[in-house]
């Protein structure tokens, strides 16, 4: 991780679950970290968990990643404030298992998790980069994706969230083509995990004694990820706990 010491990472829906723990984790590393959320308190109240040196290297934006606006004008700003960026996480999802897809005036519901699991990740993913070819940077894009998308689960009320998903699988390779072409070495890789005990993951499930993971789980694999060498792209790590049935 020595490459990223007092780099810029970006990392989306930082208020809870992986994304807090990423967020804690990179800073641990010596990185400076904007976090981005529609609950922009509660990235700041991370702070709290950070001895004083560490606090000084988060910074909190609020940033709801299903409007077109809120990326452009938060990445400018970051732009503005911290030289740009060397790292994004796109971590921030949603599932909104409330209905199926079959189901009568769905509409909000399925255009909710569109907007932010795919178009979402891919404007911010297009801010990123851009602010790395200004400044000629080989930077590190991370998808955080699922193994639902590359395998649909038979759970109730899934509806889109699946598909999200598998969009996500196909744009990262899309992505690893584009950047291949134009002849970057910026990194891109989706890591795809199991269960994991976050605000996505029902209580329910939770309760059912299903095996999960932890958020900390998952950003030791970002870490992971981050500190291979330029010349090795992980694509793909897929991270599940012990005794998944899917």
């Amino acid at each position: 991780m020595d490459r990223w010491v007092g780099k810029v990472a970006v990392v989306t829906g930082a208020s809870s679950g992986i994304g807090a723990a990423t967020v804690k984790q990179l800073i641990k590393a010596g990185m400076v970290v904007v976090g981005l959320a529609r609950r922009v308190e509660r990235v700041e109240a991370l702070k709290d968990d950070l001895p004083g040196d560490e606090r000084k290297r988060l910074h909190a934006m609020k940033c709801d990643v299903s409007k077109e606006e809120d990326i452009v004008g938060t990445f400018k700003l970051i732009e503005e404030q911290l030289g740009g960026v060397d790292v994004l996480v796109n971590n921030a999802g949603v599932g909104l298992g409330v209905a199926n897809l079959i189901d009568a005036g769905n509409t909000e519901t399925l255009r909710t998790v569109i907007d932010t699991n795919v178009l979402g990740l891919v404007l911010c993913s297009r801010e990123a980069v851009q602010s790395m070819k200004r400044r000629s940077v080989d930077g590190h894009i991370i998808h955080i994706n699922s193994v639902a998308g590359h395998r649909v689960p038979p759970i109730p009320r899934f509806n889109i969230y699946a598909a999200s998903k598998f969009a996500v699988t196909a744009i990262t390779e899309t992505m690893r083509q584009e950047l291949r072409n134009e002849g970057s070495k910026t990194k891109v890789t989706s890591i795809s995990p199991g269960a994991v005990k976050t605000d996505l993951l029902s209580q329910d499930l939770i309760d059912s004694g299903v095996p999960t993971l932890e958020p900390e789980d998952i950003a030791d694999g970002i870490v992971y990820v981050l500190g291979t060498p330029p010349r090795v792209q992980v694509h793909e790590l897929t991270i599940k706990p012990v005794g998944e049935a899917f």
